[in-house]
């Protein structure tokens, strides 16, 4: 009984730890979307993504407010977005997004983890080949009618390629082409369970179950820094 109790307890705080991380993130993603636009989602559609990004990890409203007032007050804090680009071990591309106010206390954590984990830190745009960025929108099934019609719609406004996951339609877009893909759906009354700026790899790497442990165990630890927004890599 003990032992299942403790079980449960240990998912209990899993689960909360993953909220208060998204919870943060989106916090630093409204703080940088209040500062690049205003504070006014009509006139901001990055602000307009962020609050719908909030509502799909189910931030509660009075958060989001709060969030978006506390980045328009004079004290908030400047966030900086800066990529760290490196290999981990067996060579495997890692590519981590940041965004932070501290970038020397940033910049020597990611250095350390790839250090420990027996991989090393490249240069800015030194994994530019490997990964292609893109605009990502996930939509609920139940908001399409009919995807073969809505389809030739969007390919006017960016459509670039798209796969079905489960009960949603994940649609992607070049990168230039995000702002036309969001107004699009806007336009058509449909709300993205999640939209999002992502890497994605043009190649795949394949290695045992046992090195590829080792290589998650690293990107979950980078996961867990406050100042990391993603983390990306090629493994197939």
């Amino acid at each position: 009984m003990g032992r299942m109790f403790e079980k449960r307890k240990h998912k209990m705080f899993a689960r909360y730890d993953r909220m208060a991380k998204a919870f943060t993130r989106i916090g630093k993603e409204i703080a940088m979307a209040v500062k690049a636009g205003g504070p006014d989602p009509s006139y901001n559609p990055r602000l307009r993504q962020c609050v719908s990004n909030a509502k799909g990890v189910n931030m509660p409203k009075d958060r989001v407010d709060a969030a978006i007032k506390r980045a328009s007050s004079k004290d908030a804090s400047n966030y900086e977005e800066v990529v760290y680009e490196g290999y981990g071990p067996y060579g495997i591309p890692i590519l981590v997004e940041t965004a932070t106010d501290n970038p020397t206390r940033t910049v020597a954590n990611i250095r350390l983890y790839f250090n420990r984990s027996g991989g090393l830190m490249g240069n800015s745009g030194s994994l530019s080949f490997i990964f292609e960025r893109k605009g990502v929108f996930r939509l609920a099934m139940d908001q399409i009618p009919s995807w073969e019609e809505l389809e030739l719609e969007l390919i006017d406004h960016g459509l670039d390629s798209s796969e079905q996951e489960e009960n949603e339609m994940v649609i992607y877009t070049v990168f230039s082409d995000f702002g036309n893909m969001q107004k699009a759906l806007e336009d058509r009354g449909i709300i993205p369970n999640k939209s999002s700026l992502e890497r994605i790899p043009n190649t795949y790497a394949e290695i045992s179950e046992e090195q590829t442990d080792e290589i998650l165990e690293l990107i979950e630890k980078i996961e867990e820094d406050e100042d990391v927004q993603a983390v990306y890599h090629n493994l197939k």
